[in-house]
């Protein structure tokens, strides 16, 4: 017997056996049990997602000699069995691609007004439909608008933007969604099972990430790979069969990178080159390793267990700050979209990866690194030098790389400054001695009750706003700084207070980063314990808006007493825009 591709030998016959595209497949099967049949349907979405399958299940559906008008069509009467092998009469099959002329559409749809030879009901499938031309259109949409009731159009499109409206105003739209890796690499698992074929785990992670949410390039893939691989699916066959980059390579550029080691850097990308790669599909792979990290540092229930390079990311993760990760995306994000400027792509990749090292802040401590050195430690050696701060300057200026250095990179000025403290600078005040005070937190680190009132600044209480100016954090972990006011301090124990509104900023990972810092700029092990209610003093962040309001007030003012703004005013009968005036700072 010939043999039979993937993709023709495990098609779909019924709406049960669909991988996703559960909300087309629900209205299409509701619609059919309530007899509400409308005459025109519009699948849209791109290649191998399923558009002319569901249009065939569908036309089962609707000429069903076993079970009549049904979303569970028996699939063993003349009619389904004609419809699965392509020559049933009723079902006129046409690709708009190679017919666009009007004569080619007024003679298919000549045949309209006689009724189906041996169906319930004439189906029209016209695939890719865009490409009608205007002519075409117009003789569709003159059927569409009167249709005989025997007759239904299921009509697919990869581009329905060039549809006209009057088309689609006549259709019931369905859009059919990219399919998620997970769901292909599942449905692909499923198959090899029944295929009895042994495949590797990565393998088909590999081929079910390259389709890139079409179902069928992944059954296409997996043929092209069992024939490289001699009917076996390894993932060495399949990376090279793909030409992708061992993911090896990007993890070992992600460690030098955490290591802020170039010569390592460099060596990596030489041995990357050997292999004549795609540096624009490495540094894909490298988009999508650093959203791995972002996932695993901000969202970490969500990460696959059975991910076999987990361990390998949590560690990276560790070592990284979410700041760090969020600037190098940023950069090879970047870096991709210049390589066709570059002399060659490999320079190109060599100074994206370089430029991430170059532009990584200088107060930027990774938890696994130096994170557990006092603040008064020698400084990176990127931290740029300078005359010592003057005694009466505040005790731990802060330090940020220039807006030219971070724009020469590619990023926005967003990236939140992180402050590292000279080892000539001042020491940190004191805390204020301890409160007696006892109470239980949660396993969260919040306690539910009401905040207690911050002490007054007359029993020596801390200025919080200027702590949480110089704290070096950044990311979530300053917003729940900004957000926070002073509340006391109970032995080791840390008291802040925030309200409710801001309770989604609070969890273990950004209270322990907090912590960290509040530590390291007091030189003590302290514990934080963040209690949620009432705010009685101000908190940093409404210190600022405060601040941005008086600045707003005075800007205006000076507006309005600018006597040029009066002159046009006088001449014109001009008026100020309040919304678009703007402080100069």
């Amino acid at each position: 017997m010939a043999y039979q591709v993937l993709a023709r030998k495990y098609r779909p016959r019924t709406f049960a056996e669909m991988a996703g595209q559960a909300h087309v497949l629900r209205a299409l099967a509701n619609g059919i049990a309530n007899e509400r049949l409308h005459h025109a349907y519009l699948f849209t979405g791109t290649r191998g997602v399923g558009k002319t399958t569901i249009a065939r299940i569908f036309t089962k559906c609707l000429n069903c000699e076993g079970k009549g008008v049904t979303p569970e069509p028996c699939g063993e009467c003349e009619a389904c069995r004609e419809i699965d092998q392509g020559r049933f009469v009723d079902l006129i099959e046409v690709d708009a691609a190679s017919r666009t002329g009007v004569d080619d559409t007024r003679e298919l749809l000549d045949n309209v007004q006689y009724t189906p030879t041996r169906g319930r009901y004439k189906i029209y499938l016209i695939d890719e439909v865009h490409m009608f031309s205007r002519h075409s259109f117009n003789a569709l949409l003159k059927t569409l608008e009167e249709p005989p009731p025997h007759v239904k159009f299921l009509l697919a499109t990869t581009d329905p933007q060039k549809l006209p409206v009057t088309i689609l105003s006549r259709c019931l739209q369905f859009n059919l969604k990219h399919l998620p890796a997970s769901l292909i690499r599942d449905h692909l698992t499923a198959i090899l099972d029944r295929e009895g074929i042994d495949a590797e785990v990565t393998a088909v992670e590999r081929l079910a990430r390259a389709a890139d949410g079409s179902m069928r390039d992944a059954l296409s893939l997996m043929d092209q790979a069992l024939g490289f691989g001699g009917g076996s699916l390894a993932d060495d066959d399949v990376r090279a069969m793909l030409g992708s980059l061992d993911g090896e390579f990007v993890l070992a550029l992600l460690e030098a990178l955490a290591d802020e080691d170039a010569a390592a850097l460099l060596e990596i990308v030489g041995r990357m080159a050997e292999r004549a790669p795609d540096f624009g599909d490495a540094m894909a792979e490298m988009l999508a390793a650093l959203h791995r990290l972002t996932v695993i540092q901000l969202a970490p229930a969500s990460v696959d267990d059975g991910d076999p390079e987990r361990e390998r990311f949590a560690a990276l993760a560790e070592r990284l700050t979410p700041e760090d990760v969020q600037l190098f995306y940023q950069i090879a994000l970047h870096g991709r979209r210049d390589l066709p400027l570059a002399p060659d792509a490999r320079t190109g990749f060599e100074m994206a990866v370089l430029r991430m090292l170059a532009f990584r802040p200088a107060a930027s401590v990774s938890a696994g690194g130096a994170a557990g050195a006092p603040a008064s430690s020698t400084p990176s050696k990127r931290t740029p030098t300078g005359p010592p701060s003057p005694p009466s300057a505040a005790p731990r200026p802060q330090t940020r790389a220039p807006s030219s250095a971070t724009e020469s990179a590619g990023v926005g000025s967003g990236t939140a400054p992180l402050e590292e403290r000279p080892a000539d600078a001042s020491p940190p005040p004191e805390l204020p001695p301890a409160e007696p005070e006892e109470r239980a937190s949660d396993a969260d680190g919040v306690t539910p009750t009401g905040a207690r009132r911050p002490a007054s600044a007359g029993d020596g209480a801390v200025d919080w706003p200027q702590v949480v100016s110089q704290l070096r954090v950044g990311g979530m972990a300053r917003a729940l700084a900004q957000h926070c006011d002073w509340g006391g301090r109970d032995g080791d124990r840390v008291i802040l207070c925030i309200e409710e509104g801001h309770r989604h900023l609070v969890n273990d990972t950004m209270r322990d980063r907090l912590a960290k810092a509040v530590s390291d700029y007091f030189g003590e092990a302290l514990r934080l314990d963040i209690q949620l209610g009432e705010v009685h003093g101000e908190t940093p962040a409404q210190a600022h808006q405060r601040e941005a309001e008086a600045q707003q007030q005075a800007a205006e003012r000076s507006i309005e007493s600018d006597p040029n703004v009066a002159a046009f005013r006088e001449t014109f009968g001009a008026e100020v825009v309040h919304e678009s005036v703007r402080p100069l700072d």
